[in-house]
């Protein structure tokens, strides 16, 4: 008989988190799959075209059976996120009391909100078995420095949470190692704790100019750097404006290609205007994951950019496995654990967060590297990849604890 994998993760498909494939890896391997996620709305805030309270509430996506629960949209203020964050509490709890599935693991998928974690914990504990939680963001840590609450009963409350999430579970991987000596200093005993990377989806490999049939980024002699993904604040790309303007006084020629969409889509494209720097951005459409990688090939550089914060500097973004596994070099506008990452693969050049003038520096460096040296980063990064965090060695050790009564 198949063994019986609850998942609990607020974002899944057609949300594009890597829950989804490690979702498609399980059932791959023999394991009946089955999520409790919410009614897709991220990131714009508002319900994707075709879902609701009352449509496609249950659905099957690649042998997974997927079980949405009401909540309320994101919205685009912190009143609608915070009603977001707890409608998926209220309703996980309900679906919990009444629910007759019947699972052998809850494996509980956090990203932001750790709220989310809630109700695969109490399922594990009304059916007394294992329960196990992958993080991915670091509360209450998150919550004081991105949010910006600083009311110290709020973060006391999240905390005593956060502490019981922690306590309930059976076992806590961590997609950063700095994770590990954070969530020890809460009281969680070492012997508890894995680092457990993620991994980036098979679609993400090098891919030739030639097979590729972009025609949103011309080639036109120009060093386009690609920056993919979601465009909010923590991605900290307010720097472009001050680094293009720079590079565009020193005549050097750059591109900025920014795919995606986000909450700080439209405040950076009026900064951009404002300093008449629309010559050298290229803004490009939210796409498909699978599109990525072409889209990458027509690029010369990759640019993984965060804010400055406490929180970012320990945490690994999920990007950059991406990044690496697309063999292209790869910036960093960033502190920390990423600047280890990649400059212990050698595959590119790393600057701190917010730091404007060695950012613009190291994109010159890289216009005027020759072409030898820029191949062999992206070799480097492709190399520690398939070290470092490749698939099927990741999933063989989840396997162990799956295979674990």
């Amino acid at each position: 008989m198949k063994k019986h994998i609850l998942v609990i993760s607020q974002y899944f498909y057609p949300e594009q988190f890597r829950i989804n494939d490690i979702c498609n890896e399980w059932v791959k391997r023999g394991y009946k799959v089955t999520v409790i996620t919410g009614i897709p709305n991220y990131p714009q805030g508002e319900y994707y075209e075709g879902y609701g309270v009352f449509k496609r509430r249950k659905e099957i996506y690649n042998g997974i059976e997927i079980i949405r629960i009401p909540l309320i949209p994101r919205g685009n203020n912190s009143i609608t996120l915070a009603l977001n964050y707890l409608s998926f509490v209220i309703s996980g709890f309900f679906w919990m009391i009444f629910s007759r599935l019947r699972a052998d693991y809850v494996f509980i998928f956090e990203v932001s909100p750790m709220t989310q974690a809630l109700p695969g914990v109490w399922y594990s504990k009304k059916r007394k078995i294992p329960c196990y939680l992958y993080v991915t963001d670091l509360w209450p840590e998150n919550v004081e420095i991105l949010a910006g609450i600083k009311n110290k009963q709020i973060l006391n409350g999240i905390g005593l949470m956060v502490d019981y999430i922690y306590n309930k579970c059976d076992r806590i991987f961590t997609s950063s190692e700095s994770f590990i000596k954070a969530i020890n200093e809460r009281g969680v005993e070492v012997e508890k704790l894995e680092f457990w990377p993620q991994y980036a989806e098979d679609y993400y490999k090098p891919v030739k100019k030639d097979q590729t049939s972009v025609i949103e980024i011309p080639d036109d002699g120009i060093f386009n750097i690609i920056f993919a993904g979601n465009i909010g604040v923590s991605q900290g790309l307010d720097i472009l404006p001050k680094v293009a303007k720079i590079l565009k006084k020193t005549d050097s020629k750059v591109r900025f290609n920014i795919v995606g969409d986000g909450r700080f889509k439209e405040k950076l494209i009026k900064m951009i205007h404002e300093e008449d720097l629309s010559d050298m951005f290229n803004f490009i459409p939210k796409q498909p994951p699978t599109r990525i990688p072409e889209i990458m090939a027509l690029c010369d550089a990759t640019l993984i950019s965060l804010s400055k914060s406490k929180v970012f500097a320990i945490t690994l973004p999920a990007k950059t496995q991406s990044c690496l596994a697309c063999g292209l070099p790869i910036i960093v506008s960033a502190d920390g654990e990423i600047q280890k990452v990649i400059k212990r693969a050698g595959a590119g050049v790393c600057s701190d967060a917010g730091n404007v003038e060695d950012l613009a520096g190291n994109i010159q460096k890289l216009v005027r590297m020759p072409k030898s040296d820029m191949r062999q980063m992206s070799e480097n990064g492709l190399r520690y990849y398939k070290q470092t965090f490749d698939k099927n060695k990741l999933l063989d050790r989840m396997d162990y604890w799956f295979g674990r009564k």
